[in-house]
């Protein structure tokens, strides 16, 4: 089993279309795939997450959700104003284990790195079980500062980037994004392993599933992360 992390530089910047595309991608690759969303925000019991959007998107089934509050905050501060048990580091370990029949585990996190899934961060669950993280960064200003802030942040941990992805590339770039796009590589010292183009996630599973192979390099479907 290979466990990669998803996160972002910060909140809506596409993790759950790029966990559905690397989805998508490794089960075209011939390898099984799970997904954890250790801690789903802003929606009620009852009603479609994250993890239905990515089984839409990419046909995957074998997913987990371990911990939901209502409002639309940070795991941490949704939990103790709904009155509710914060995440642990320990079950959510145990819940990514539980998928362990798959070749690939994809956890989705919370916005940012260091945003707090409940006791701990996605930084937290990379060091204990010894994941890549990947990193979703945005393609206009402001993405050099957050994503070099991030990969930073996983460099001084001693956890491996697995690379960046562009959540979202617009059809029609501006200046600062196409800057961006040379410049990301340059800053972070990390390569853009992936691009996602903008509207992706209006998609239907058929044009999603047969285009997404095609937005990453082959190392990162293949499982070669550092």
């Amino acid at each position: 089993m290979t466990v990669l992390l998803i996160s972002g530089t910060s909140t809506d910047v596409g993790k759950t279309v790029v966990t559905a595309a690397l989805a998508a991608a490794a089960q075209a690759a011939g390898r099984t795939v799970a997904v954890c969303k250790p801690a789903q925000t802003g929606i009620a019991p009852g009603e479609p997450g994250d993890l239905a959007e990515i089984t839409r998107l990419s046909g995957v089934t074998r997913t987990l959700e371990l911990a939901r509050y209502p409002e639309p905050l940070a795991p941490d501060t949704a939990a103790r104003r709904a009155a509710m048990p914060l995440l642990t580091l320990s079950d959510t370990v145990a819940g990514v284990d539980s998928l362990g029949d798959a070749d690939l585990v994809l956890v989705e996190g919370a916005g940012g790195l260091l945003v707090r899934m409940g006791e701990f961060t996605l930084l937290d669950l990379a060091q204990k079980i010894g994941a890549s993280v990947l990193v979703v960064a945005a393609a206009g200003l402001g993405t050099l500062n957050h994503s070099e802030l991030t990969t930073r942040t996983l460099a001084a941990a001693g956890v491996p980037c697995a690379g960046l992805v562009i959540g979202s590339w617009p059809t029609d770039p501006d200046l600062a994004a196409q800057c961006n796009r040379d410049d990301l590589p340059r800053v972070t010292e990390t390569p853009v392993v992936g691009t996602i183009p903008a509207g992706a996630g209006q998609w239907d599973r058929h044009r999603f599933t047969t285009a997404a192979p095609s937005w990453f390099t082959t190392g990162l479907l293949l499982g070669n992360h550092p």
